[in-house]
């Protein structure tokens, strides 16, 4: 285990090698989408670009439309600390006085909002996106079974459900045509997977699923319990007023981060979702200064469209599925 040194700021979370002091890790604050302490555990989340081809540097540059293609990756840091608790509120307080200078910039006065104004509201908040009655009614909790032909592939593409999901796990985003799944007519694209032949999928890797569905390929049924979900979330958010923080970013139209326990995270938002409205209002096509606008001028009630950027990309012919 390597003993480090962590730095926090309002601007960046760095952690040097206590020995070298070399750099090992270097996230900007607005890059952390989670953040939480388990016992002596602190678990970090940070969403970073991938690396892109040489090759394609020059086409992106002249198509800023390419932008919201990019392709982002998470990155989990798990460190061990008797200080795991403060560790954990201390990014918390990075976030909140960033927030502070962000309201400050834009001519409010933090101090006309407390901290306890703020926990109060917390508490009298409910989980409106209905998460925890939609999974918990027996209606929506399928077991499928779907026959296929050994060596056949399920015919299926899969996406994560998201951070802030109530029981994370693998969300169908499209079926191969003719293929078994569709075969079968007990499938949906927004169905969610739960388990497969009696292995749960539940806080799975994405990697993990794929490579469970894959060593499917021999069997000659599979049997999946899935809860039947719409493949749009709606959201429902209730901002009193504009000195109440959202508790979320969000990059050409994707929420990247989210703060835990947030009236965001309630309201049933989730990181890696494409935006589609906001107050009934399309957002498919709205530029990234626009988006931002909306939302942080939206008060009272504000209802969401989202659903997973990979399922949206897929829908819209931007990416090519590829089955499993």
């Amino acid at each position: 285990m390597t003993e480090v040194d962590l730095f926090i700021s309002t601007q960046r979370i760095k952690v040097l090698n206590a020995d070298s002091q070399e750099t090992m890790m270097d996230h900007p604050l607005r890059t952390i989408s989670y953040i939480a302490d388990i016992g002596n555990i602190v678990v970090l989340m940070a969403r970073r670009r991938m690396p892109r081809p040489d090759s394609q540097e020059n086409v992106e540059a002249s198509d800023p439309g390419q932008e919201s293609k990019r392709q982002y990756k998470m990155i989990c840091h798990v460190f061990e600390s008797e200080d795991a608790q403060l560790i954990a509120q201390s990014i918390g307080q990075a976030f909140s006085v960033a927030y502070q200078e962000f309201l400050r910039a834009n001519g409010i006065n933090p101090e006309d909002l407390s901290q306890k104004e703020f926990s109060d509201l917390l508490n009298t908040q409910d989980m409106y996106n209905d998460d925890l009655i939609h999974f918990s009614k027996s209606e929506n909790c399928k077991d499928v079974f779907v026959e296929k032909s050994k060596g056949e592939i399920l015919g299926v593409v899969i996406v994560e459900s998201g951070w802030g999901s109530i029981l994370p796990t693998v969300i169908i985003a499209n079926m191969m045509h003719a293929g078994p799944a569709e075969r079968s007519g007990k499938l949906n694209i927004g169905d969610q997977i739960m388990s497969l032949n009696g292995t749960s999928l539940v806080g799975l890797p994405l990697s993990t699923c794929q490579s469970i569905i894959k060593g499917l390929k021999n069997q000659c049924g599979i049997k999946l319990n899935i809860v039947r979900c719409p493949p749009v979330t709606t959201v429902l958010i209730r901002r009193p007023d504009l000195r109440y923080q959202l508790g979320f970013s969000v990059q050409n139209g994707i929420i990247c981060s989210l703060m835990r326990g947030g009236i965001a995270e309630r309201g049933g938002v989730r990181v890696g979702h494409r935006i589609i409205e906001i107050n009934s209002q399309s957002v498919v096509a709205t530029p990234h200064e626009k988006i931002v606008h909306i939302l942080s001028n939206a008060v009272g009630e504000i209802h969401m469209k989202t659903m997973p950027a990979a399922m949206y990309r897929l829908l819209t012919a931007q990416e090519q599925p590829v089955y499993i």
